[in-house]
């Protein structure tokens, strides 16, 4: 009896031993996600890990809430001075040539290894696409991407004599419209404005839509020049510019970007041009009918892209990258993409996300969800160059100068441009 309790006393240690030799052999990456840590999308995100851990059980992923975009960026490049960068991380797609300069990521060529790999980076959206390659290598993976929509009260619509069920189309029709949608109290004082655009956080995306319509760009594909004073980006910011201050149907000065969903629950504005990642929100905070559109044209239809994508870091050990491009693989699959379009209201990144049943019945439930599916053959890359952050500041210290009235369009636009050559003269 004694030595059988022996035997199984060792068959016990062995069996343990094993066990813990395997979870010390699990794969072991960091997600730096960019988000508050607390919420709705931190929720979705610890579960789709679990998920995956789940269905991959040699790997462990602990995600990291990282804050903003901008805090997201800058943990990551001190991690990166420090020796302990993460693994994989969502960053934005313009913060690209960034990484690429600073030596920090691997680009997904390199961690190809089968036919389905190399269809995998052909899955998506070819607009999102133009923020996600260069060189002819393809650095980051859309993840929750976006584009600029505009959102309007049906109700204000209808009390000011306009189709409810008509969004305008154009430059002309959005003037024409907002000025009609404007009113005022007895003191002359604005109770509800026509249409307003944010111009802080991020002001030049907001422009860039503007720009995008009068068929001009901000910058060349290499990211090494930008053209912030061709007259057709300046008669863009114009536009704006008059919308607020000859017209006085949009308000006045620095328009805030995180209270603007908040005006328009609260009727303090009729139309609102923000990112489709607040469809979500819209629609279940609105008490109102409202409808979706894409944004006017001037000379074409157009918004840039915007969001986040995912990219794998250098320092990663084979494994780990190997580990990161399965998480990224699994985390965009025309199932999950869909699931996180539908939770978000960010877009889909790619066009098989839109023929699942879970997409079909979210789209014939709710049609303005394809809205930015369907304007993106008229997107273009979101602004991104060398030395992005600078670069942007540049130009939006021009436009919250012009929209002031500290500069006239031309003198930003012209003082934006001096300011990006500046930089951008070591990369041509």
């Amino acid at each position: 009896m004694t030595v059988r309790k022996g035997w199984m006393t060792a068959a016990l240690t062995a069996a343990l031993a094993l066990s813990a030799g395997a979870a010390d052999a699990a794969t072991k990456i960091s997600f730096y996600y960019p988000v508050a840590v607390g919420g709705p999308i931190t929720k979705i995100i610890d579960g789709y890990v679990a998920e995956f851990e789940k269905e991959n059980p040699g790997i462990d992923v602990e995600p990291v809430y990282s804050g903003s975009y901008q805090d997201t960026i800058t943990k990551v490049l001190t991690a990166l001075k420090g020796g302990d960068a993460p693994q994989v991380a969502v960053i934005l797609s313009t913060d690209m040539y960034t990484l690429i300069d600073e030596d920090a990521v691997v680009p997904f060529d390199d961690l190809v290894k089968t036919d389905a790999d190399k269809a995998f980076l052909d899955a998506f959206y070819p607009a999102f696409m133009e923020n996600s390659r260069t060189g002819g290598k393809t650095w980051g993976i859309p993840f929750q991407r976006s584009t600029i929509v505009a959102y309007w009260n049906k109700d204000a619509f209808r009390e000011a004599g306009l189709d409810p069920e008509a969004a305008p189309q154009t430059w002309d029709e959005l003037l024409a419209m907002a000025t009609r949608l404007t009113r005022r109290d007895g003191n002359g004082n604005v109770t509800q404005w026509g249409v307003q655009i944010p111009s802080s956080g991020f002001p030049y995306w907001l422009f860039q839509a503007l720009t995008t319509q009068n068929d001009v760009r901000l910058m060349n594909e290499a990211g090494t020049e930008t053209y912030y004073n061709d007259p057709a980006v300046v008669e863009a910011l114009q536009y704006w510019v008059d919308l607020a201050n000859t017209h006085k149907v949009h308000p006045p000065g620095i328009v805030e970007w995180g209270t603007t969903p908040k005006d328009f629950f609260e009727g303090k504005a009729a139309m609102v041009w923000t990112t489709t990642g607040n469809l979500t929100n819209v629609r279940k905070n609105a008490p109102f009918p409202f409808g979706v559109a894409m944004l006017p044209e001037k000379k074409r239809r157009g918004s840039p892209t915007g969001g986040g994508n995912f990219y794998i870091f250098k320092s990663a050990t084979p494994e780990q990258r190997d580990a990161a491009f399965k998480l990224v693989q699994w985390m965009t699959t025309p199932e999950r993409a869909a699931r996180w379009g539908i939770d978000t209201g960010y877009v889909a990144v790619r066009p098989d996300a839109w023929e699942t049943p879970a997409m079909k019945a979210y789209v014939a439930d709710f049609p303005p969800a394809a809205v930015a599916r369907d304007q993106l053959p008229h997107a273009w890359a979101e602004l991104s160059t060398h030395e992005n952050q600078r670069v942007t500041k540049a130009l939006n210290d021009g436009l919250q100068a012009a929209l002031t009235g500290a500069k006239t369009p031309a003198q930003a636009m012209e003082d934006a441009q001096k300011e990006a050559d500046r930089i951008l003269k070591a990369y041509r």
